[in-house]
């Protein structure tokens, strides 16, 4: 006797259903078989919802690098604008030593690679340019500053 023989076997006519109430573990695998054949996509939502929290995930890992990206920017920039202005300042003589060196110091102190040093313009006007450290994959942020006498 197949299953479906069983299921109908098992359930009392329409019109006396209300009277022949029969335990639900006699006709358990008939109701789990209705239910796979009424709702095909079951299990839908949890394979919807893993999909949902796995872009959620990567939107959230890229808004942590970008925002890396940035901080790292901005520290390379701050490192740039105070190697520049120590430079400057030796340059014009108010501190001693050599002008890329104190450029040097600074950027390092500031966790900081000087990559260049420029004096443009004798006693008046320094160009520096430093790397920070490490955002991604072995790309670094990058600061860039001149600095001179006040105006």
């Amino acid at each position: 006797m197949t299953t479906a023989e069983r299921c109908e076997k098992s359930s009392p006519p329409a019109s006396a259903r209300h009277r022949f109430a029969q335990s639900r573990s006699d006709r358990s695998h008939c109701v789990e078989r209705a239910d796979h054949l009424e709702r095909p996509d079951r299990g839908a939502g949890t394979i919807l919802a893993l999909a949902l929290a796995l872009v959620a995930i990567l939107g959230c890992s890229a808004a942590v690098l970008l925002s890396q990206s940035v901080i790292a920017g901005e520290r390379a920039g701050r490192a740039a604008d105070l190697a520049a202005l120590a430079a400057a300042d030796t340059e014009r003589g108010l501190t001693s030593g050599a002008t890329c060196a104190t450029a040097e110091e600074v950027a390092r102190r500031n966790a900081a690679r000087l990559v260049s040093c420029e004096v443009e313009v004798p006693g008046a006007v320094v160009r520096v340019v430093v790397r920070g450290e490490d955002v991604v994959a072995g790309s670094q942020a990058e600061g860039r500053a001149r600095a001179g006498r006040p105006p």
